[in-house]
Parts: C-alpha cells; sequence; structure tokens
C-alpha cells in the first residue's frame, strides 16, 4: 500500500521554528519505504477568509486534493498569544465542510518561545481536528524554548528535543501501520472472496 503523508506548516514567517521542526519530522518519514510526503506551505496559497473568493483558486485546489488523497496528516505549528496560528485555522477552514481531514489521524506537533511549550495550542488544534472528524492522535509533541533547539541554519541542536520531534513521524506511522493498512488489507482480501463467490 502507498502512503501519502501531507505535511502543514502553520507559519508563514520566513525562518520559522515551525517549518524547522516539520522539516525534521518529515525526514523521519521518508525513511518508511512506500511514502510519499508532500509539505504543504500556506503563503503561497492566499488561502481566502471563510466566505470570500480565492484569489489563486488552482492552488486552494491542489491544496485540497492533496490533502484528501493523503493517508494522514502532520500539523505543524507555532503558538501564538496561547493559541493555533491563525493561517493553520484559515487552512482547516478551508478544507470544506464536511472537512477533508474527516477520517484521517493527524500528529501534531506543537512548538513555542515559551517555558510550557505549546501545550494550549497543541490542545486547541487537537479539538479542531476532532470537531471536523479527523483523528487527532494522542500524545501531541510540543516544543518549549524552540529558538534554543535550532540554530542559525535551521539544524536541531537538542537530541531530546530532535528525539520528540521525531517521534510526531513515528507516532503517525505507527497507527497508519496498525490501524489503517491492516484494514485496508482486510477489505481487499473480502472483496476478493466476494469476487470469487
Amino acid at each position: 500500500m502507498s502512503i501519502k503523508i501531507a505535511a502543514i506548516c502553520g507559519s508563514v514567517r520566513p525562518g520559522n521554528y515551525s517549518h524547522m521542526a516539520m522539516e525534521l519530522a518529515v525526514d523521519e518519514l521518508k525513511k518508511h519505504p512506500n511514502v510519499e510526503v508532500s509539505t504543504i506551505e500556506l503563503a503561497p496559497l492566499e488561502l481566502p477568509l471563510p466566505g470570500l473568493q480565492a484569489n489563486k483558486p488552482e492552488a486552494i485546489e491542489r491544496f485540497q486534493k492533496t490533502v484528501q488523497e493523503a493517508t494522514g496528516i502532520l500539523l505543524a505549528s507555532p503558538e501564538y498569544h496561547g493559541g493555533i496560528s491563525s493561517p493553520m485555522k484559515l487552512a482547516i477552514d478551508n478544507l470544506g465542510f464536511p472537512s477533508m481531514l474527516a477520517g484521517k489521524p493527524v500528529s501534531i506537533l506543537g512548538v513555542a518561545a515559551g517555558a510550557i511549550g505549546a501545550i494550549k495550542s497543541s490542545e486547541q488544534l487537537r479539538a479542531i481536528c476532532a470537531h471536523v472528524g479527523a483523528v487527532p492522535l494522542p500524545l501531541a509533541v510540543s516544543i518549549a524554548h524552540v529558538q534554543q533547539v535550532f540554530d542559525d541554519d535551521g539544524r536541531c541542536t537538542d537530541a531530546a528535543a530532535e528525539k520528540n520531534i521525531r517521534r510526531a513521524a513515528t507516532s503517525l506511522m505507527d497507527y497508519i501501520n496498525n490501524a489503517i493498512c491492516p484494514k485496508v488489507s482486510l477489505e481487499a482480501i473480502m472483496r476478493e472472496m466476494d469476487n470469487e463467490s
């Protein structure tokens, strides 16, 4: 089974830490055979506010199709003022209703400059994902003091933080391999048996 992962970065600031963390998780995902990862940067999409027309409808359609065709989702988001980033919320709002996230496992990776990390935003993101019918995975990854975790070139300098960031990827792959792949295989066997009878 080919596994497709959509990794969405919830920060649009150039050189942002969410992107740096997401890239580590994506690197971990790419270690798995048969995994195709699509990274999604939100700024170029010019996502419209709800109820407004898109400036780049083709880009929005590609974004929606990538998410719709994904087996699983990785959401990497900063915590801003105790909540999720507005670009991340806008991205979810642009995935339609019913949401294209519905039924998909979602791994949450949050970063923050403060001492408690991205706990508040991760819980908000978990609640939003559950509300639209996605399956937010337990043990969201929250990285505190993120400005001390990466150097100026975007390299992770904290081995424990790197292990946690990579866990966002391995948790997603574990869920897909243990819950989704067996289900797909069983469905294929059942269809084959139906065709033979």
